[in-house]
């Protein structure tokens, strides 16, 4: 860590940082996450019960989309030519409730792990939105970068 916050100048002041003399590299990013519910919640998911339709199969898509807007969403990312997403949940009668993974690629002068924790996080929102007719209390959590790597920093793995 050199201790410094790239997204301030000199002044303070919050800027985009420019990455225009960075090298073009091959970035992954994986980052992590989860929705805890009832056990009556996730069979309703699981067996396609859900009033709104396939929760799951929604969210995955969401999540794809989520990726791809994080410089709408997030005021000092960069637009990225994003090359790959995959967003994967799975059932988890151990919470109860449903992981999410999202692997976000790119070739670029920046990493992607801002959209790969966007799309865990809008995965995990849409998740919430078509069962919370059925249950308000569900929590969200545990969203994280697990891997990193391309780029000057090299490769970052989080267990």
């Amino acid at each position: 860590m050199t201790g410094k916050l790239s997204h301030f100048d000199e002044a303070g002041q919050a800027h985009m940082v420019d990455v225009s003399e960075k090298e073009v590299t091959s970035r992954i990013a994986v980052a992590e996450g989860h929705i805890t519910m009832t056990a009556a919640t996730l069979a309703l998911v699981t067996e396609g019960r859900a009033a709104k339709g396939d929760v799951l199969g929604v969210a995955r898509l969401a999540g794809i989309m989520g990726a791809k807007k994080t410089a709408d969403l997030i005021p000092l990312c960069h637009p990225l030519p994003i090359t790959k997403v995959t967003v994967d949940l799975t059932p988890d009668p151990t919470l109860p409730g449903v992981r999410i993974t999202a692997t976000v690629k790119t070739t670029g002068q920046t990493g992607v792990e801002m959209e790969a924790l966007t799309a865990v996080s809008i995965a995990a929102l849409t998740v919430h939105d078509m069962v919370k007719a059925v249950q308000k209390d569900m929590e969200i959590g545990g969203i994280r970068v697990t891997l990193k790597d391309g780029g000057k920093s090299g490769r970052f793995e989080n267990p």
